[in-house]
């Protein structure tokens, strides 16, 4: 049975150098949280200040999620990182 969503949100920097301890702090939680059966959904809208490794945290979040048999949903995103995203060709896989 799943609960309601458990919405864990990024930080409003996350560059390279925050990247790895977001991740595995996201991770972490997210994996928790689906374990007690709530649905994973994390929230970019804080975003401030980021570059390309936010993506990558987020797609990081994604395949764990995936792994442990859910679906990550991702609210929130800014306008700038959908762009990046677009860039990236990675636009399908942050929704």
């Amino acid at each position: 049975m799943t609960h309601a969503p458990q919405v864990m949100a990024l930080p409003a920097t996350l560059m390279q150098a925050q990247a790895q301890a977001v991740t595995d702090s996201l991770v972490a939680s997210l994996q928790a949280h689906m374990a007690a059966g709530a649905e994973p959904v994390l929230d970019a809208s804080a975003l401030m200040r980021f570059d390309s490794s936010a993506l990558a945290v987020i797609l990081a979040c994604r395949r764990a999620v995936q792994a442990g048999g859910g679906q990550l949903r991702v609210m929130g995103l800014p306008e700038r990182a959908q762009a990046l995203a677009k860039v990236y060709g990675l636009s399908a896989f942050l929704h």
